[in-house]
């Protein structure tokens, strides 16, 4: 792969939103604005700054919304494709579920992240990509300190190796929703199933197939209105 080349991402964008009504009534979480444009687009102009060129979306909730906001990506230079889990399944498949219907628009490997969550530095890194393809993971991981509403935290780092420690132990770092993948992490899981992320993950860590990274930089989990009030704060604040 050159160095100018990129993989293609998956953006999540499918879930309903229950904890940010009223707002995700009559507008899909991901299109919410925050600092000044709507969430999803600090992704999409990011990938496409990065080199990325093809972007899936899944889709469920209010999911006629998205391509009339955002249209086929041209205006960032992108090539968007959406992955209809309403339309053809009637509702959102959960993450793992979702990653197993788009795989036919997504090759060997991806970036993967949550159109719910803002991370305004990261790079989505054509090298980084690069590295994760030559070695044999499942996934490479972005991860965060433990934050206030998920305490528990759900993995350890030790060097790059991500791994989940026995109960009651602690788990100093929580999955940013950010990831580099390959296909056979939800290996088993078939197109239009229902299934979480999680255990595969954690079936990955305790094989000793799963890297990662602290994220450097902000980060925003936007999961409920005060959180989108904070997110949007920070970030017109930094604008």
């Amino acid at each position: 792969m050159p160095a100018a080349a990129n993989l293609p991402a998956l953006i999540l964008a499918a879930g309903r939103g229950e904890r940010m009504r009223p707002l995700t009534d009559a507008c899909p979480k991901p299109l919410l604005p925050v600092g000044g444009r709507p969430m999803i687009e600090w992704h999409l102009h990011a990938l496409a700054q990065a080199g990325v060129r093809q972007v899936v979306i899944n889709t469920a909730w209010l999911e006629d919304r998205f391509p009339t906001a955002l249209g086929d990506g041209s205006r960032w230079g992108l090539a968007i494709h959406y992955s209809h889990e309403g339309r053809d399944h009637g509702g959102a498949l959960e993450t793992a579920g979702g990653i197993a219907k788009a795989l036919p628009w997504l090759g060997d490997g991806f970036w993967l992240v949550s159109g719910d969550i803002v991370a305004p530095g990261f790079g989505f890194d054509a090298v980084a990509a690069q590295r994760f393809m030559a070695g044999s993971d499942d996934a490479h991981l972005w991860l965060v300190p433990n934050p206030a509403f998920h305490a528990a935290g759900d993995f350890a780092l030790d060097g790059d190796r991500v791994r989940r420690p026995p109960a009651g132990q602690p788990r100093p770092l929580t999955y940013a929703n950010i990831a580099l993948v390959r296909p056979r992490l939800v290996q088993g899981i078939a197109s239009g199933q229902h299934a979480p992320l999680g255990p595969c993950l954690f079936a990955s860590a305790d094989a000793g197939r799963l890297g990662g990274e602290r994220l450097a930089g902000a980060w925003h989990n936007v999961g409920s209105p005060a959180q989108l009030a904070a997110a949007d704060a920070a970030l017109q604040a930094a604008a």
